[in-house]
């Protein structure tokens, strides 16, 4: 309760804010996701030695470099005195650094995929390449799409690329619940409700004809909601249950030993159980076949316990043969020469 008073608190003060400084309330979001994706980061590759989930490890990789082009994006926010020759830097900065984090979250399944792990050292260098493209596109070469023109708001590149990216991200869910069993519950939870909010965001952002207008507010405090679940989900997770981070994958792959095991415990008994009854039909058809003591008058069979028994009797409770009486004409005439039961 302690914890939701103070998130709330947190959302109405910032929201105060924005009366005073819009550039204030802003800093202030970008940098909380800022360090939320620097710390995620950090918990991933300092784990990267122990850490099973390769999915975890992957977006813990790019989470850094995608911070590291929201921290330019916070600087280059018209209105800060840091990049002063172009107002829009950071619309540009935004859609590479939301491309960027929602690739990743689809490629990072197909990591997790391989039967083989890959070396983090690798995926580092290429998000590191792959990010300064994005920075030199931008502020050296200056051939990145334009995404906003002042006066008239957001350009055709920037709202289909919202689209794209918001397409990209179901796409992500999608993925994601059908690797649910990989993840802990609360991370599980956690990170899908941060992708539903991210959705959110980039929707907000296609609305917007200012840096400072209502749409872009409501898109910030969706980005400030998503990364408060990153947290929630990766580092709060990693500071009070870090085996549930780090060995979940373990842990899955022991339950599922576990299962094979108990299925392969019931197959061996019921394998047994057949050779058991297969074993006594066995017997039985062996006592049948062998020396039968028999009345050479009244056609009686004595058992192993010394009892005499009728034929059919005996017969029956050894096999599975069945009888049903009739008479023979011999005995029909013998006994019973008054009656035609055989026509001539």
């Amino acid at each position: 309760m302690s914890q939701k008073f103070f998130l709330a608190t947190v959302i109405i003060g910032l929201y105060f804010t924005t009366f005073v400084n819009y550039l204030f309330f802003h800093s202030i979001v970008e940098i909380f996701s800022i360090v939320v994706a620097c710390s995620f980061f950090m918990i991933t590759w300092n784990s990267k030695n122990y850490i099973k989930n390769q999915y975890i490890l992957f977006i813990g990789i790019a989470y850094l470099f995608i911070a590291l082009l929201d921290l330019l994006h916070t600087l280059a926010y018209k209105g800060m005195p840091i990049f002063t020759d172009y107002d829009y830097y950071a619309n540009q900065l935004w859609i590479g650094a939301r491309y960027l984090e929602s690739i990743t979250l689809i490629l990072a399944f197909y990591f997790m995929r391989l039967d083989k792990n890959y070396k983090p050292e690798l995926i580092f260098m290429a998000y590191a390449l792959i990010t300064t493209l994005i920075v030199f596109s931008i502020f050296v070469w200056k051939v990145f799409p334009v995404c906003f023109v002042d006066g008239i708001g957001l350009t055709p590149f920037k709202k289909i690329s919202e689209y794209i990216i918001c397409t990209i991200l179901l796409s992500g869910i999608y993925l994601f619940s059908k690797n649910k069993k990989r993840f802990e519950p609360v991370i599980y939870r956690n990170l899908l409700i941060s992708i539903i909010f991210t959705i959110l965001s980039e929707l907000a952002f296609t609305f917007y004809i200012n840096n400072y207008g209502f749409s872009n507010l409501v898109g910030h405090y969706f980005k400030l909601f998503s990364f408060y679940l990153i947290y929630k989900a990766i580092i709060e997770t990693g500071i009070k249950q870090p085996y549930d981070l780090i060995f979940k994958e373990l842990d899955t792959a022991n339950k599922d030993l576990r299962g094979e095991i108990d299925s392969r415990t019931k197959i061996e008994k019921e394998r047994e159980r057949m050779i058991v009854k297969l074993q006594k039909a066995l017997a039985e058809i062996k006592t049948l076949s062998g020396l039968l003591p028999i009345c050479s008058h009244c056609k009686k069979i004595r058992d192993d316990k010394g009892y005499w028994n009728q034929i059919e009797g005996y017969i029956q409770k050894h096999s599975d043969a069945q009888f049903s009486h009739s008479i023979c004409q011999e005995c029909a005439k013998k006994h019973y020469p008054d009656m035609d039961i055989y026509d001539d």
